[in-house]
């Protein structure tokens, strides 16, 4: 079997460990409802259409604060990089960032800006940011010194040098990135919009949880879970896919 096949049976057999908890007693209907169930409620959700508003808000938000980290990201990463003092002084802070509680500051955010979604972009930006930038740190200190050499000589500027050889060199790292911003953004949008949102997916699994409704608080996390895994392995069989492009 290979490894995705195997993934795919370890998660059914999951599923069916809990379906048959459920059923037969061993998880509280008032706990959790059965698996097939959460899909049955999650298709009457979709087919209704009252929590389209919801989703549609949450992954604009999710998309707008992934695209702004991946691209800020790759681009503050590359300038760092060159600045080896700045290098120097940052790489402990990023060490640390995710030790800082973010949602502490989003307080702060919305007197600054509001209660529009705005802050709930923030979030996920600031949680996405910093592993973009990590990690295309990490691509471009692998890149040999003998593409660095050979820019050189054909006479490429700094912005040529990473555009044509640095950053195509350093693409799997910033695909690592860019999965964990994917990752990070949900997160940060939808913990955003569970403390102090009114509308948006986050929202309404809080308010589904508040009000013990399972027929509507799991369907909508199996829905994101299920969002946020399928970005995730379209860019992973991207960067599968250029790798291989890349040994021919």
């Amino acid at each position: 079997m290979t490894p995705g096949q195997v993934r795919l049976a370890l998660a059914a057999a999951l599923v069916l460990l809990l379906e048959g908890l459920s059923r037969f007693g061993f998880i509280d209907r008032f706990a959790m409802i059965p698996p097939s169930e959460i899909l049955w409620h999650l298709g009457k959700i979709l087919i209704v259409g009252e929590m389209w508003p919801a989703i549609v808000k949450t992954l604009t938000n999710v998309a707008v604060a992934c695209v702004a980290a991946i691209v800020v990201g790759v681009i503050l990463g590359t300038l760092i990089h060159a600045w080896r003092s700045l290098r120097e002084t940052l790489d402990p802070l990023f060490a640390a960032y995710y030790a800082i509680p973010v949602y502490a500051f989003y307080p702060l955010f919305i007197v600054i800006f509001g209660l529009g979604d705005f802050p709930q972009v923030l979030i996920g930006f600031m949680l996405g940011l910093v592993a973009v930038i990590v990690n295309t740190l990490n691509g471009l200190d692998r890149v040999p010194r003998v593409l660095l050499k050979t820019a050189r000589i054909q006479r490429l500027g700094p912005l040529a040098t990473a555009l044509k050889v640095t950053l195509p060199y350093a693409v799997p790292y910033i695909f690592t990135g860019i999965k964990l911003a994917v990752a990070y953004s949900f997160i940060g949008v939808i913990g955003a919009e569970l403390i102090m949102s009114r509308t948006g997916l986050g929202y309404e699994i809080g308010y589904a949880y508040n009000n013990f409704d399972n027929a509507v608080m799991y369907p909508l996390i199996v829905f994101v879970l299920t969002v946020a895994a399928t970005v995730n392995t379209m860019f992973f069989l991207w960067e599968k896919k250029m790798l291989a492009r890349r040994r021919k």
